[in-house]
């Protein structure tokens, strides 16, 4: 029997062993997925919302066990943990919202003999390849709108939310969603393989550009829906006539906040040099502030790791830095005790040459450019061959204006960072990725348009 364990990043040790899928159990759920899809398309939308809306209830009356299993499989400080269950309730209320509207039927034109009307249809039964950093969120702003809009869904949880992707499954079962029609399925790369074979709809991945770009290339001649949520080398400039303290706090938890493991975390910073001392002393002086610890600590701020081989890379991303003449503010090294620890970092004096400005981190370390101005801030943060979110800090609402429209980002922010709305489409440029979630346009996503022509007589 194929199994998949599950071990606990704050401390090394294992929580269970898990039965895994593998090639002949992913093809059986996925027959047996797109049969019941056709009845579960047909159900009324009123029904499938009341099975949404189970499911939001069931959230807030289990969010502490959620949020204990979330915190002992990917080492989430458990305040945050608790936030990310919490925070799914929102976008669940905009989805039940903005459900109907989105994918009524329209008609765009009528003179009495020819009328022309836009109707949406699901897609059919989608792929939905989630990831670990936030499987509530991330997963939630694909199944949710999914699973409302009529498809059937075949969830994959990441191997390192486990757990998670199986509370998810038994909610949505207990609220009255089909068991055929959202299937999680366990296991590591085969079973997303696996799952890639099958005859699907739709393929939602959210994860690497590197095993995104493997999913491109796979799913490309199939001419299947393709959307890919990628990762981010997400830049904020904090401009000369901004508060120096407001901004470091601001960033420096955009930078810190789930360890630094989010696609939109705050990665790169640049500083006019008019303030970039003081700003300086008070990002190091905030981040000195957050408490790395038990993530089960209602105390912790900064937590484990969740993935071993994550700590190479920052370790190797440091040692770049150094010797290419960075100044270390603070930290630097892996924490060596028993599970996946580093410390938070901050470097100062970097520059475009150093892998810590270039490639996605995914962890507590930060590197703070000084600049001249704004032209150079604005150069510096569109050279990258990623464009997820981008923010400027300044009181000068016209001035964030000019820069912002000019940033190569899905996102941009003026005087914020690390912020997601359900109201708001979530895109990425370049190398973060194709397509959307969250907006109407989220929802649309998840549906066929069909084109009516009638003519009469």
């Amino acid at each position: 029997m194929h199994t998949l364990k599950i071990h606990n990043p704050a401390t090394g040790a294992l929580i269970t062993e898990l039965p895994a899928d593998d090639a002949a159990s992913v093809a059986a759920k996925a027959q047996r997925s797109r049969a019941a899809q056709p009845a579960w398309a047909a159900t009324p939308l009123a029904q499938r919302k009341a099975c949404i809306a189970r499911f939001r209830a069931a959230l807030t009356q289990q969010v502490e066990t959620l949020a204990a299993t979330l915190t002992s499989e990917v080492g989430k400080p458990i305040r945050q943990s608790r936030n990310e269950v919490n925070g799914l309730l929102a976008r669940i209320d905009f989805f039940l919202e903005q459900i109907e509207p989105s994918t009524a039927s329209e008609t765009v034109f009528s003179d009495g003999a020819m009328t022309e009307r836009i109707a949406h249809e699901p897609l059919g039964v989608i792929a939905n390849i989630s990831a670990w950093n936030y499987p509530y969120f991330v997963g939630g702003n694909v199944f949710v709108p999914a699973l409302l809009a009529g498809n059937a869904v075949l969830y994959k949880p990441s191997e390192f939310a486990a757990l998670t992707g199986l509370h998810i499954g038994r909610l949505l079962h207990e609220s009255g969603v089909p068991a055929e029609v959202f299937v999680p399925l366990i296991g590591a790369g085969d079973v997303g393989a696996a799952l890639l074979a099958q005859d699907i709809a739709g393929v939602f991945f959210t994860g690497s550009h590197a095993t995104g770009a493997k999913i491109a290339a796979t799913m490309g001649p199939r001419l299947v829906k393709l959307q890919l949520e990628l990762g981010g080398k997400d830049p904020s400039y904090v401009c000369d006539d901004a508060d120096p303290l407001a901004a470091a706090e601001s960033l420096a938890d955009g930078a810190m906040y789930n360890t630094g493991q989010s696609c939109c975390s705050v990665e790169r910073i640049y500083v006019h040099e008019r303030i970039h001392d003081a700003f300086v002393d008070a990002f190091v002086a905030t981040v000195r502030g957050f408490k790395l610890g038990d993530p089960l600590d209602e105390a912790t701020y900064l937590g484990a790791i969740t993935r071993a081989p994550q700590l190479d890379v920052l370790q190797a991303q440091v040692a770049d830095a150094v010797a290419k003449g960075a100044r270390l503010a603070i930290g630097g090294q892996r924490i060596e005790q028993p599970g996946n620890w580093f410390e938070p970092t901050v470097f100062t004096e970097v520059n475009h040459t150093m892998a810590l400005m270039r490639e996605e981190s995914f962890g507590p370390i930060i590197g703070i450019q000084k600049v001249t101005g704004d032209d150079e801030a604005l150069a510096l943060m569109n050279d990258s061959r990623y464009g997820l979110t981008a923010g400027v800090y300044t009181p000068d609402e016209a001035r964030a204006q000019r820069l912002l429209a000019r940033v190569t980002a899905g996102s941009v922010y003026w005087n914020c960072c690390d912020r997601v709305s359900p109201r708001l489409p979530w895109s990425g440029v370049g190398d973060s990725g194709i397509g959307l979630t969250l907006s109407t346009y989220g929802i649309q996503t998840f549906t066929r348009p069909k084109a009516w022509h009638l003519r009469r007589g």
